[in-house]
């Protein structure tokens, strides 16, 4: 049966749920280093795809997160892969099963944290949990994880008066009780304060050491950065870009980028002539991001900063601060995506 359809609990309880062991649902999947494979996926909406031809792979004991502005078609994969939509075209196989198909063997062992939460708003926190962790064999001790989510503070408080952020907690609570084999986590963390989030990040790491694939969709690029192991670039239904964070943003040869804060509308022309020479192991690139604040990117090296330095001081040009540092994440993400809104 669809989660959508299922008939007692919102749909992301539904996705939880399930009255059998996971061991019950085949162990020989369970060995299988793929957890998510999506092949060619297509989903259309009046017509017009929204995810068109995309491919995704998510391992066995590893966090994958899944990057793409919005309406880049990243949420209705994801939704795919969950079995709450069904694909057009392509296929999805979760644990080796197709998610709408197999939806009743595969809700034991898998955990879903929608991006609205899903919750049933009339409900106590606490109770929420412990009904969702009564559907399941061998569930995580609710006291145990509500303490871990700090969960106990407003354990007697209906889920219409938590805010952004402790909904957030108790969704994700919802999700792991049942110790599932992969997990799918929408913004995990938005709407948290500090605090929060770190003990959300530390339950991701924990869950991926115990082997747990985890598909993670988020806008916090440091939250990308600093948990995932393979990040897929989602833009206009398709996967443009794919690889770890180390790979998406050095490439394995080092560039990184050099910021000037000097005087506003300086031509970087010349100097960009210079840096490039036939013997450049990267194409620089820079711009004037804002008034007076510039930004070089390409393979930084002594001789480079030599040669930015000698260029400024040739112009007379006494820079507030010339400083380095590597491309992170969101730079990635915008060169890939663009910097206009949509």
């Amino acid at each position: 049966m669809p989660l959508s359809d299922a008939p007692a609990i919102d749909s992301a309880q539904a996705a939880t749920a399930g009255a059998t062991p996971a061991s019950a649902a085949g162990a020989a999947d369970g060995d299988h280093a793929v957890a998510v494979e999506v092949r060619g996926l297509v989903k259309r909406y009046d017509g017009r795809a929204v995810v068109d031809g995309l491919d995704l792979v998510a391992r066995q004991g590893a966090v994958t997160a899944v990057l793409g502005p919005n309406g880049a078609g990243k949420t209705t994969t994801i939704e795919c892969c969950e079995g709450l939509r069904s694909p057009d075209g392509g296929t999805v196989r979760v644990l080796g099963r197709d998610p709408v198909a197999d939806a009743r063997a595969l809700r034991p062992r898998v955990g879903v944290m929608l991006q609205d939460g899903g919750l049933p708003t009339g409900v106590r926190a606490l109770e929420l949990l412990r009904h969702v962790a009564a559907m399941y064999a061998s569930p995580r001790p609710v006291d145990e994880l509500a303490e871990r989510l700090g969960l106990h503070g407003f354990a007697r408080t209906t889920v219409r008066r938590l805010s952004g952020g402790q909904r957030q907690r108790v969704a994700l609570a919802a999700a792991v009780v049942g110790r599932p084999d992969v997990v799918f986590l929408d913004e995990p963390s938005a709407g948290m304060d500090p605090q929060s989030r770190r003990a959300v990040w530390d339950l991701v790491r924990e869950l991926r050491a115990d082997g747990v694939a985890i598909v993670l969709t988020t806008h916090l690029m440091d939250e990308a950065a600093d948990l995932a192991d393979h990040v897929h670039v989602v833009d206009h239904g398709k996967v443009i870009a794919s690889g770890s964070v180390r790979e998406l943003t050095d490439g394995g040869s080092g560039p990184g980028s050099v910021r000037i804060e000097a005087t506003p509308g300086l031509d970087l022309t010349p100097l960009l002539t210079t840096l490039n020479t036939p013997l450049s192991a990267e194409a620089w690139v820079g711009s004037e991001s804002e008034a007076g604040v510039y930004t070089l990117t390409g393979a930084v090296d002594p001789a480079a900063l030599a040669v930015v330095t000698a260029w400024l001081a040739e112009r007379g040009v006494l820079a507030r601060s010339v400083s380095t540092g590597r491309r992170t994440l969101e730079d990635v993400f915008l060169d890939l995506t663009g910097r206009n809104l949509r």
